[in-house]
């Protein structure tokens, strides 16, 4: 599967400017990252496991 056949969210906090956002989407093993502004530029991606422990950390600060 393509990164382009995915489907693309963004966070319920994201401004309705569309500014400083990132998009998710997520796959059966990975988990994609992207800069909503230039969906073109590089993407990460993660474990499910790596993005699980990313969201909770950022969640406890």
């Amino acid at each position: 599967m393509s990164t382009s056949d995915l489907a693309w969210f963004k966070s319920s906090y994201s401004g309705s400017q569309g500014d400083d956002c990132v998009e998710v989407a997520t796959g059966t093993r990975a988990v994609h990252v992207r800069d909503s502004k230039d969906q073109r530029s590089p993407q990460l991606t993660l474990s499910p496991t790596a993005w699980h422990d990313f969201i909770t950390h950022t969640a406890q600060n």
